[in-house]
């Protein structure tokens, strides 16, 4: 399980050294992709391949369904971490998130999220204020 936030610089190689603590649940290939919020999503391979599993459940008889596969796939890579543990984030993925010279890493749960670091800071601060209410929906449907 992926959790903590991490900030880290982007070399003049344009790579970024992945986590201590997130490289070894990582392995050594990870998928990059377009992920929600402007940010990126990493994924361990075995779990991209149960995601894939469970996206092609979902057939191609719906624009929405297609619409969203388009956007994770198309979007993907897959990137060999090397032996300092860092990965080379392709050019589109990284002017799709923003990315510069600064990123945060934040786990969460199954994946990790890539962020251009002035929007993390500019999200997290908007999900602080709205976790009540977030937290009110949630307990609304059972989640306790």
């Amino acid at each position: 399980m992926f959790i903590g936030e991490y900030t880290h610089a982007v070399d003049d190689k344009k790579r970024v050294t992945l986590p201590a603590k997130f490289k070894q649940e990582l392995g050594k290939k990870v998928v990059v992709t377009r992920g929600l919020d402007n940010c990126l999503f990493l994924f361990p391979h075995k779990t991209w391949e149960v995601i894939s599993g469970e996206m092609a459940k979902l057939g191609m008889m719906q624009a929405d369904t297609r619409g969203f596969s388009r956007f994770m796939f198309s979007g993907a890579s897959e990137v060999e971490v090397d032996s300092m543990g860092r990965i080379l984030v392709p050019d589109y993925l990284k002017e799709f998130a923003g990315v510069k010279s600064e990123v945060v890493f934040a786990g969460v749960h199954d994946r990790i999220e890539l962020w251009n670091d002035k929007r993390w800071s500019a999200y997290k601060k908007r999900i602080e204020t709205d976790a009540d209410a977030m937290a009110e929906k949630l307990g609304s449907v059972g989640i306790r």
